[in-house]
């Protein structure tokens, strides 16, 4: 995967509009819970390629260390060759000074040739740290995403279990409306009444019964009366 592709991704996914994403899906918490394990996998990914990037650049910066310590320890070998064909010198063993001074040739040869090499790769180490900062600053912003996607979640789920609540209360209340209970009360009570109406009849039909006894006995108590005073007139 190229750094462009990588500081790309990252960036896209950063930018990402959770809520234009949450308005076109029709069942948002499925959506979300869907979001945030995409998000986190892409986030463990980010941050593996991230790490090699990274990894890569040390490398760079451990090459370029070494070129610059190789560099200096090759001018110290020239200068030391370079003394001592001058000390040769100076003694008169002119070949064995010559020999010594094609060292100090060599040496700085090496040292210019590791001079060149830290000088080629400091723009590259700067335009990767460049990267590397970026990304670092990508995936921030990714796992800061990541954080509003989980408290978006859970205050969906939140919100979606009361308005389930109050959905099932409403249902009750309106069931109650179109099955009023009192109606089955005052059936009832209809009821009752015809029961109480039964009672005071069959009261009525009692009373009335004895009543028309106690007149036989009256009518029978007369006709005694009667036969009583009969027989006192003729006696």
């Amino acid at each position: 995967m190229s750094k462009q592709t990588i500081l790309g991704r990252v960036t896209q996914l950063a930018k990402a509009n959770i809520n234009a994403l949450l308005d076109q899906a029709e069942d948002p918490q499925k959506m979300l819970d869907q979001l945030i394990r995409d998000y986190s996998n892409n986030i463990t990914e980010a941050e593996e390629a991230v790490a090699a990037t990274i990894g890569n650049l040390r490398l760079m910066e451990q090459d370029h260390q070494e070129d610059v310590e190789a560099a200096k320890e090759w001018g110290g070998k020239a200068l030391a060759a370079s003394r001592k064909a001058d000390e040769l010198r100076g003694g008169g063993q002119t070949a064995e000074a010559d020999r010594f001074d094609n060292l100090a040739k060599v040496a700085l040869g090496r040292q210019l040739q590791s001079e060149k090499e830290a000088r080629t790769a400091e723009p590259t180490i700067t335009s990767q740290t460049e990267v590397v900062s970026k990304l670092r600053t990508g995936l921030d912003q990714m796992k800061a995403k990541l954080g509003e996607l989980q408290s978006k979640r859970d205050e969906l789920v939140a919100r979606a279990t009361s308005a389930q609540a109050q959905n099932r209360m409403m249902d009750a209340v309106k069931s109650i409306d179109v099955l009023d209970p009192t109606s089955e009360l005052n059936r009832f009570e209809d009821k009752v009444r015809r029961e109480e109406a039964r009672a005071l009849g069959k009261q009525e039909l009692a009373a009335s019964s004895l009543d028309a006894q106690f007149e036989q006995l009256d009518a029978l108590g007369d006709s005694a009366e009667i036969e009583a005073r009969l027989a006192a007139l003729k006696g």
